[in-house]
């Protein structure tokens, strides 16, 4: 089965507000629970695609953890990404023939609010350009929760594009598609991105959605302040719905930059 989109990690600093201000662009918001560290706790956004927001908060510092030294230096936003494999052991062993630096999947969990607990195994590259890879241990419905908390009142349906920022367009796509086992010749096109210009290369991730790795072609502008700020990663991410609203507040978004727009495959970020 071809990797798909699992879930989007935004960094926030307050869970109650996080909680709150999702709810008010519209969003169903439930309780995660506790991660195993003790350093972490989240509330999810999951859609009917099954894809989802993990909002994370962080109780204290964890010196050398990439998502802990982000959001410190750089503060509420997006931190990262994650595919869903069918086999993440199969996966990586793959991705790693493929010459991807990607580790051997360790062991993960959560304890949910209602005392369920949750066990997965992660994998991950010590580039931030390619996503991490998640697999279940325990069903996956105990993580991604399914029924009424898929649907939302401001008719969010799933995710259709995200654009991940990189310095090195082709290095990435390359990795990338060491990752997928696809998109090695996916073109790199000059775009605008964000309102600045890019160079770029859009990828398949699974039925319905598209990755748009894009690198600035100069300097300024959001796409580079990002890239500074908090290093290569998700820049933007759009949903789909059967009624565009164009783009969120960024202030009940806690940093990241999202919108919803109703027609695809056209992304309103990216503009050729």
């Amino acid at each position: 089965m071809p990797l798909s989109l699992d879930h989007l990690v935004i960094a926030v600093a307050d869970l109650d507000r996080a909680f709150a201000d999702y709810a008010a662009l519209g969003f169903t918001v439930i309780r995660g629970g506790e991660h195993a560290n003790g350093i972490t706790h989240n509330v999810l956004v999951v859609l009917e695609d099954g894809s989802y927001l993990e909002l994370i908060s962080f109780r204290r510092p964890q010196p050398g953890d990439r998502w802990s030294d982000v959001y410190h230096r750089a503060g509420e936003g997006f931190l990262d990404h994650a595919l869903l494999p069918d086999d993440i052991d199969a996966v990586a062993a793959a991705a790693q023939a493929r010459g991807l630096d990607i580790a051997d999947p360790v062991s993960g969990g959560r304890l949910r609010p209602d005392g369920a607990r949750l066990d997965w195994k992660i994998a991950r590259s010590p580039g931030s350009d390619v996503p991490f890879l998640c697999g279940d241990v325990t069903p996956r419905a105990l993580r991604v929760q399914e029924g009424d908390v898929r649907r939302h009142r401001n008719g969010v349906t799933g995710l259709a594009a995200l654009t991940v920022a990189v310095r090195d367009v082709e290095a990435a796509r390359a990795r990338y598609a060491a990752l997928l086992g696809a998109g090695a010749d996916a073109p790199v096109v000059e775009a605008v991105v964000a309102g600045t210009a890019a160079r770029t290369a859009t990828l398949p991730l699974g039925p319905g959605v598209a990755v748009t790795l894009a690198s600035p072609a100069g300097a300024g502008g959001d796409l580079a302040a990002a890239l500074a700020a908090r290093g290569e990663g998700p820049f933007a991410a759009v949903f789909r719905a059967p009624d565009g609203h164009g783009d969120l507040d960024p202030a009940l978004t806690h940093g990241a930059r999202l919108s919803v727009a109703g027609g695809f495959p056209v992304d309103p970020l990216t503009k050729i």
